[in-house]
């Protein structure tokens, strides 16, 4: 196959933005829902297997979430492959992501297997303990399917095409339900489980959800220029340090950004119940705003990848400048809407009236979260497309663990500032940090932006 196979882009950029931007956010929702499902359901059968979800949930985010930041190195090669028009190429890449991501597996599997450091700081009590190594021992046999069909993930982004993604996270997440009741409540011969069940049922989702995804990709004719399936190869340390040199400090990148919020929810369990429910329902909130920049990230990420492989650095910058503005203007109308509708929306978390008054005040400041956190999500993954990510990676580093997770604990838990503001205290400390994450990797995008345009004139 040839480059004259590749597909031309005919929209403009912020239809170009909009058209990867929307199938990436439902996506993004599918998997959160799918998470949600799994914690009211186990809710359900008693409060033993809510914990054990839960806190295995923490633990193998930890570690999924930094293999699968490793594997985000796939989509920026790809675009510059797809926007240099290298056909062969992408498919030679793609191959060596998922011996990448068979790596991976066996890495993430022995942790999940032999959890026992991650445990240890937990101090569970033992009938927990078990519960909790049983639903890590199901999500061991998830994480190989999940990180393959992560590698069909970045493959299909990269080349512009989102919604297969979206289409299949979907199905997932219609398939949650009815195999979390065949697992938990043990239907068909099976052996009722309780909250382990809801690995076993994401494990078994993994693999269809990679299975079909592969399928997918060898039987629809659009896939077909990239030769993903034209030949075999064997692992080619040259590609694979290609991907870890993009990979790593993304991975890394994300067990930052994991590990603080974690230890923050850990620091601030001290404080008692009320305010560690209180810091759950602004977590959640936090966590379901960043869903629409993360979205606007992939997408600017791509254009701008694209743009680069083709060697026009001035669309790169453009539409990085357009995802940063876009992603912008939602963060502050979301954050404005979230200060004046605080107290409303915690107490349609919880009848707990101090619950709700605390969860109000932490999510005023949570607005103000969500706009700096727009800014970096955008800027971070734009870095990545233009294959920077060890500066970003010590950015975080030092603001979210820094600024963010020291500085709160210090306002939280101790008086060298004055008296301590509990959890407050941690949520001011992380929204400063965010800010210095984002004037930081928003300045650094704006130098080596600038150098890329530079060097083409």
């Amino acid at each position: 196959m040839n480059s004259a196979t590749l597909p031309l882009p005919t929209r403009s950029l912020p239809r170009e933005l909009l058209h990867l931007a929307w199938p990436a956010l439902i996506a993004q929702i599918a998997v959160m829902g799918s998470g949600v499902i799994d914690t009211l359901m186990s809710g359900h059968v008693s409060s033993l297997d809510l914990a054990a979800v839960g806190i295995g949930g923490s633990i193998y985010a930890t570690i999924f979430v930094t293999a699968m930041g490793v594997l985000l190195a796939l989509i920026p090669i790809v675009a510059h492959h797809y926007g240099a028009r290298r056909v062969a190429a992408i498919g030679s890449d793609v191959r060596q992501s998922l011996w990448l991501a068979l790596g991976l597996s066996v890495i993430v599997v022995l942790l999940l297997k032999n959890p026992a450091p991650f445990l240890y700081f937990s101090h569970l009590s033992p009938a927990l303990e078990v519960k909790v190594r049983a639903y890590l021992d199901a999500l061991a046999w998830a994480a190989p399917g999940y990180l393959i069909f992560r590698v069909f993930y970045g493959f299909t982004t990269g080349i512009g095409l989102p919604r297969p993604v979206m289409l299949l996270n979907v199905a997932g997440l219609l398939l949650k339900v009815p195999l979390n009741l065949i697992f938990i409540y043990g239907h068909f011969g099976l052996p009722a489980m309780g909250g382990p069940g809801c690995g076993w049922s994401s494990a078994v989702i993994a693999w269809l959800l990679a299975s079909v995804a592969w399928v997918w990709c060898r039987q629809e004719e659009t896939y077909a220029p990239y030769g993903v399936f034209s030949s075999f190869e064997w692992p080619r340390w040259r590609a694979l340090k290609e991907l870890l040199r993009l990979g790593v400090p993304s991975g890394a990148s994300f067990l930052v950004d994991v590990s603080a919020f974690t230890f923050m929810a850990l620091f601030i369990a001290r404080l008692g119940p009320q305010f560690s429910a209180a810091h759950q329902i602004a977590a959640n909130v936090a966590v379901f705003l960043f869903m629409v920049p993360m979205s606007l990230g992939s997408a600017t990420s791509v254009l701008a990848g694209q743009a680069l492989g083709a060697g026009n650095s001035w669309r790169a910058r453009h539409a990085s400048l357009l995802g940063l503005a876009t992603a912008g203007t939602l963060g502050a109308v979301f954050g404005t809407a979230l200060y004046f509708g605080a107290l409303p929306l915690a107490h349609a978390y919880t009848s707990d009236a101090a619950v709700a008054t605390a969860a109000a005040s932490l999510l005023s400041l949570v607005a103000f979260y969500h706009l700096a956190d727009t800014v970096q999500a955008v800027m971070g993954q734009v870095l990545r497309a233009y294959k920077r990510a060890w500066i970003p990676m010590l950015i975080y580093a030092i603001s979210l663990w820094g600024v963010g997770l020291g500085g709160g604990y210090l306002l939280g838990l101790t008086s060298t500032f004055g008296p301590p503001r509990g959890a407050a205290g941690f949520w001011f400390a992380a929204t400063v940090s965010l800010i210095v994450a984002s004037v930081a990797v928003t300045t650094y995008f704006l130098r080596i932006s600038k150098q890329s345009l530079d060097t083409a004139r």
